[in-house]
């Protein structure tokens, strides 16, 4: 068995707080660094009109409603401020060239109202309609037509 003596013991007790007191000692630096997060895109809402206006159109006839729901294909809800709808462009029909042709001028659009919120699948938009006027003109190529309506939204 070892024997220690007062001059050992005092050695290995100063050897003890030396070694003890070196792992308490450190440097200070500054330091700077860099990093990122990327953030998604949206995708396109979808505009779905689920109101059917069959065969209702005839010229002077009520207004028929034009309402519908949302396709959202985001992660999450998309801001949707107005749907607008309207005809689309430079269309017509004309069966009979007799007769004027059938063009958007002979059809009253009223735009649905705001939506104003953010809006995932199945919410719905309304309150728009169309009309098909009562012009002083033959409009007959406006029978049995589909009147091509384009939707957009902001």
């Amino acid at each position: 068995m070892a024997t220690f003596t007062k001059k050992k013991i005092v050695a290995l007790t100063a050897a003890f707080v030396i070694v003890g007191g070196a792992a308490f000692a450190y440097w200070t630096a500054g330091g700077e660094g860099g990093g990122s997060a990327d953030t998604g895109t949206s995708e396109v809402v979808t505009i779905v009109q689920t109101a059917l206006a069959d065969d209702a159109l005839y010229p002077g006839g009520e207004p028929v409603a034009l309402s519908g729901t949302f396709t959202n294909d985001n992660d999450g809800p998309t801001y949707v401020g107005q749907v607008s709808v309207a005809i689309e462009v430079d269309w017509d029909a004309q069966a009979d060239l007799g007769a004027p042709a059938c063009t958007e001028a002979d059809f009253e659009l009223v735009q649905p109202t705001a939506t104003n919120g953010d809006v995932i699948t199945g919410t719905t938009w309304g309150g728009g309609s169309i009309q098909l006027v009562n012009a002083a003109t033959n409009q007959d190529n406006c029978k049995s037509v589909t009147v091509p309506l384009v939707y957009t939204s902001s």
